[in-house]
């Protein structure tokens, strides 16, 4: 429906600069810029036309295009007891970066470095199953399972 509107509607400038050269007002100052603007228009909705015939020959939805992911998130996953995070706020340009401290019951505990704020997805005392994602050099909190 979208793609017949649009394309119906790129048509409708197209022929108001049609009926400008017809009547010789392309030579004026105004005719010019007429047709400049009514081209604008036609080539904005014709890319609107464009685009919707691509969404309707690739659907967003298609098993192919979804590259046979599964549902479950990807990468490596980190379990234990929240026992700290500290927020560092970065230089202008450069992420941002928090530190969590996981104990898992024994004395050993584990150092996370994520980019962003996780302040309030990772509350400290609550035991939780933090999956993360590899961004570029960092690390992206990708799911948290709270036990």
């Amino acid at each position: 429906m979208n793609l017949a509107l649009s394309l119906f509607l790129a048509l409708i400038p197209l022929l108001g600069i049609l009926w400008i050269v017809f009547f010789g007002a392309v030579t004026t100052v105004d005719g010019l810029f007429m047709s400049l603007i009514l081209a604008a228009i036609s080539g904005i909705l014709a890319l609107n036309a464009l685009l919707e015939f691509k969404a309707w020959m690739h659907p967003a939805g298609s098993a192919s295009s979804a590259g046979g992911r599964s549902g479950a998130a990807q990468g490596p996953v980190q379990r234990g007891r929240v026992a700290s995070v500290q927020f560092y706020e970065a230089h202008v340009g450069q992420a941002n970066k928090s530190i969590v401290t996981l104990e898992d019951g024994s004395r050993a505990s584990h150092l996370l470095v994520l980019e962003g704020d996780v302040r309030n997805a990772l509350p400290v005392g609550q035991r939780v199953e933090i999956t993360l994602r590899r961004q570029g050099d960092a690390n992206v909190l990708a799911n948290v399972n709270y036990a």
